[in-house]
């Protein structure tokens, strides 16, 4: 059905074509309630689904007469296929072909399907299009916006009074840090919720070095976390797998510190020896300029996962590869798939060589989306496709990998997002056995560094998403990876 100034010929059937479990029918309710809502269910529990069911009781209420969806590029196949698992809908695509696009906002249709860099290129065009229509929009992994001094984020700001509707979609609004949210919102209401100025929210929600010797700044830091939180409340809707609004195996982790090859382990204490000088004063850490240390920090981060990153001369064996082969095979003899996650493009085309005897697939951001596309599929439907290995920038968002029972972190860096979102391509409704999550870390290195600073930066999300109360927030973050960083650099 359609709305009095806008008809098409022939309408869509606009029912769902699959019932939704009660807790995506209270999402529903929820965001088709409002003007402007936020999805944050944790990854893996039908946030799409959700979504898509939005969009038809949208369309069969009037609320709007058209609905956009932006996503990001590689997960636009994955959303045509969601269409049409679970509606009658199908989108026309918005791309890089001006023509196209043209041609899609002139055309009669319900639904447009398009990724984040479409609004940059089509901005004037999309504002005429606004201007006439009424258009409800979903944002699909929002954290893409995360960023408010981004241009690409500043085309959605500018765009988003333009929407009759406006939903956000993610698992991890905190995506890396407290603050990260504040962008995603300031979409949705113009900062109604979380304030207008984004440099006072940074400010008031940046974890500092100096809470760890300051527990009345701390104290207030945490009230501030639960007041973001309760604050979230009333313009999102968020479930957690542990929530118990729905059943689903478990997931275990299981760490693995490995051991140095001797020419690996000499690379690294020369960088570290270097590093040291360069980001320490009379024995302290000095982290003024904390983008140009994470930089620094992040070849030893290499060196440990394999030296050839920054070496091509490097020939060993790195420590880390015999533990994970073993692990590969055990799994391979149990009839099971693994995940092998690595932050590096590099590594993904020498580990997967180095594992094709098993039968492993490749999977990274330089190779075509057609490809990646292919890759997927053939992990998902051939028998003796049993490893990926792959980077979770191109795979870490929007698939349903539970073939796969297994995820293996080679390698981690410092994103929050990037380490919960691959792991939960596994662990999501559909899975029937249960997970397996295995952390590679390298004795006595910048690993253990990570594997701390993710642990206090997922407390911190899980308060400001209202996952935890504050009291248990205060009894398990010890900002512990502050004295771990300096006691690595020695």
């Amino acid at each position: 059905m359609a709305s009095d100034e806008f008809r098409l010929r022939v309408e869509p059937l606009l029912a769902a074509k699959r019932e939704a479990f009660p807790y995506q029918e209270d999402a529903v309710a929820f965001v088709a309630s409002r003007q402007s809502a936020a999805i944050f269910h944790e990854q893996g529990l039908g946030k799409t689904k959700i979504a898509i069911d939005v969009i038809l009781r949208w369309l069969r209420e009037f609320q709007v007469d058209t609905a956009l969806v932006i996503t990001k590029k590689g997960l636009i196949a994955n959303w045509q296929r969601e269409f049409e698992v679970h509606s009658h809908l199908r989108p026309l695509v918005l791309s890089e072909d001006g023509k196209q696009n043209y041609l899609a906002f002139t055309t009669g249709t319900r639904l447009l399907l398009g990724h984040y860099e479409v609004a940059r290129k089509e901005e004037r065009r999309l504002r005429a299009w606004l201007g006439s229509r009424r258009v409800g929009v979903v944002l699909d992994e929002a954290a893409k916006i995360k960023n408010p001094a981004a241009g690409l984020t500043q085309v959605y700001h500018r765009l988003a009074p333009l929407f009759a509707k406006r939903v956000i979609m993610t698992g991890t609004p905190v995506a890396n840090r407290p603050y990260d949210v504040w962008s995603e919102i300031f979409f949705l209401d113009q900062g109604a919720t979380l304030g207008p100025d984004f440099a006072q929210f940074k400010a008031d929600h940046d974890l500092l070095p100096t809470y760890a010797h300051d527990p009345p700044a701390f104290a207030a830091y945490q009230r501030r976390l639960e007041s973001t939180s309760e604050a979230l409340r009333h313009i999102s809707i968020r479930e957690t797998k542990d929530g118990g609004c729905i059943s689903l195996p478990s997931k275990e982790y299981v760490r693995i510190v490995t051991d140095w090859e001797p020419e690996q382990h000499e690379m690294y204490r020369r960088v570290r020896d270097d590093l040291r000088v360069a980001i320490t004063q009379n024995g302290q850490l000095v982290l003024d300029n904390q983008e140009a240390a994470l930089k620094r920090l992040l070849r030893l981060v290499q060196i440990s996962s394999n030296p050839r990153l920054i070496d091509e001369g490097y020939s060993s064996e790195p420590g880390k590869f015999r533990p994970l082969a073993e692990l590969i095979s055990d799994v391979i003899r149990q009839g099971e798939k693994v995940i092998v996650w690595t932050a590096f493009n590099q590594n993904v085309e020498w580990l997967a060589a180095k594992l094709s005897s098993y039968g492993a697939l490749a999977l990274h951001g330089k190779m075509p989306m057609e490809r990646r596309n292919q890759v997927v599929e053939w992990f998902l439907e051939n028998e003796e496709d049993r490893v990926l290995v792959a980077t979770p920038g191109a795979a870490k968002e929007g698939l349903t990998l539970t073939v796969a029972n297994h995820v293996v972190f080679y390698d981690r860096t410092y994103s929050l997002d990037d380490y919960l979102q691959a792991q939960d391509r596994i662990h999501r409704v559909s899975q029937e056995r249960t997970c397996f999550v295995y952390n590679l870390i390298m004795r006595d290195s910048i690993d253990e560094w990570i594997d701390a600073l993710l642990e206090e930066k997922h407390l911190a999300a899980r308060l400001t998403q209202g996952d935890i109360s504050r009291e248990t927030y205060a009894e398990c973050a010890t900002l512990s990876f502050f004295e771990v960083l300096h006691g690595i650099l020695g």
